[in-house]
């Protein structure tokens, strides 16, 4: 065969290598829907992770870990003009004839070399308070649950904005190609609020950067397993067809968004396999269902959730949220306050003792708190062994542990009737800014924009509180 007659038969083959190089070329290029958009943090990250155990309902930090004796002392007597203000209060104590002051009926004691306060509640808790790091003088805006959550979560009152796990998404992307770079677990049996998915929804940010909730049954991850009579090799060969189609619309329309979407049927699939190896614990040993308390075993409580939180991180989920609702107490607070506390107490002992003996607690962040504090009157009848507590945004209390944060410290205080902040104020955005900060972000950098503006999760608010850094 002559040169010309060979190049003139072969012309559409090497066309169609030419053209598969290119092709090839022109997908190393195309940008990773879940990688994140920083090269690198903005500086060097005191944690590669966040475990933030939400509380969802606001518990009572008088009766947790804001010890007040004067309050005790005035036990029955009206909250005094002078202390309140003129602070509005929700409607359910606005029309009360007095607002009468309510001291804990719980016992309170120092303890570890940190002299925490921390009350009989929380006996598990004691035993690791010198990891602790307290913020007792942390408030916010917003005296209803919904708008408080949203504020907590997403940095506005208002749904839609991106939710704080999907701006670490967004910034850092995910460390494991089989897992989301955040997951949800929300505890069983204690929803006395509505928790709605908007809560770690991505907003305006890329699609792939939603929180993915993992619930406890047969499917952890709502229609990730396969439709009966489907194989694998046939959800794969489908999953590659419908790829071709979507990358056809994605070069026709040029939406970023398509290619999200083929990657997110993509991670799907590799998640039936390392969805169902997460939550396998039945190769944990007996010694870890005993660190973190007998309910760990039943799939859909906090402990088990923590657990399960646990194996997450090893396996570098970057941020993994739990909520644990069941604190909104109006009425018969010490006797509700002390199932809330048994389902979390060892639980949260365990978490940290098992990331510490693991070497993951320096550069694992495990924050603990709610949406807003409970007030210090009583709603409701006041009687010497019952009480309830309203909603209270003025002052509560949170508590962070590893990931380069102080350890057995308490930062803040509020008033000697624990009404308002006395010393070393913390707004939401300032703790927003602050864990932000430990995973290397700068909170004023991390942007997105959209509809004109570039938005951010502190919005144009938040101090980093360094006092609290080690």
């Amino acid at each position: 065969m002559y040169r010309r007659s060979f190049l003139t038969r072969s012309a559409l083959g090497l066309g169609g290598v030419a053209l598969a190089e290119l092709l090839r070329a022109a997908d190393a290029q195309k940008p990773d829907p879940f990688a994140g958009v920083l090269d690198k943090p903005h500086h060097a990250p005191k944690a590669k992770r966040i475990i933030y155990l939400f509380m969802s309902g606001g518990p009572s930090q008088l009766d947790l870990f804001d010890h007040k004796p004067k309050l005790n002392e005035l036990n029955g007597q009206d909250l005094p003009d002078s202390v309140r203000g003129g602070q509005r209060v929700t409607g359910m104590t606005a029309h009360q004839a007095t607002l009468p002051m309510a001291g804990s009926v719980f016992k309170f004691a120092k303890h570890g070399q940190s002299g925490a306060t921390v009350s009989e509640l929380l006996p598990w808790t004691t035993k690791v308070a010198d990891e602790l790091c307290f913020i007792k003088s942390v408030h916010t805006e917003h005296i209803n649950h919904d708008p408080a959550i949203t504020f907590f979560q997403t940095g506005h009152q208002l749904a839609g904005r991106p939710s704080m796990g999907s701006w670490l998404s967004y910034g850092l992307g995910s460390a494991n190609a089989n897992l989301p770079a955040f997951v949800v677990l929300i505890s069983k049996d204690r929803i006395d609020q509505p928790l709605y998915s908007r809560l770690w929804g991505n907003a305006f940010l890329p699609s792939a950067h939603a929180g993915v909730q993992f619930r406890s049954g047969g499917a952890p991850v709502l229609y990730l397993d396969n439709p009966p009579g489907v194989t694998e090799d046939g959800r794969k060969l489908a999953l590659d067809r419908l790829a071709e189609l979507q990358q056809l619309q994605a070069d026709d329309l040029g939406d970023p968004e398509v290619s999200g979407r083929i990657a997110q049927y993509e991670m799907a699939f590799r998640m039936q396999t390392s969805v169902p190896d997460v939550i396998d614990t039945r190769k944990e040993p007996k010694e870890t269902f005993e660190l973190y308390g007998e309910d760990a075993k039943t799939p859909g409580t906090f402990a088990a959730n923590c657990l399960l939180a646990r194996r997450l991180a090893e396996r570098n989920v970057r941020f993994i949220q739990l909520y644990h609702p069941g604190w909104d107490q109006h009425g018969n607070l010490p006797g509700a306050i002390r199932r809330q506390c048994k389902d979390v107490d060892q639980a949260c002992y365990g978490l940290l003792t098992d990331l510490k003996r693991r070497g993951m607690l320096d550069d694992t962040l495990v924050v603990w708190g709610g949406e807003f504090g409970r007030t210090n009157y009583s709603q409701g009848k006041l009687t010497a062994t019952d009480y309830g507590r309203d909603h209270h945004p003025r002052c509560f209390t949170v508590w962070m542990a590893g990931g380069g944060v102080k350890r057995g410290t308490t930062f803040g205080a509020t008033d000697e009737l624990g009404y308002n902040v006395a010393t070393d104020a913390v707004s939401v955005h300032d703790f927003q800014a602050t864990l932000l900060h430990q995973l290397g972000i700068d909170h004023e950098k991390l942007t997105y924009k959209h509809q004109g503006r570039h938005y951010r999760l502190t919005d144009v608010h938040g101090t980093v509180v360094k006092s609290v850094l080690a």
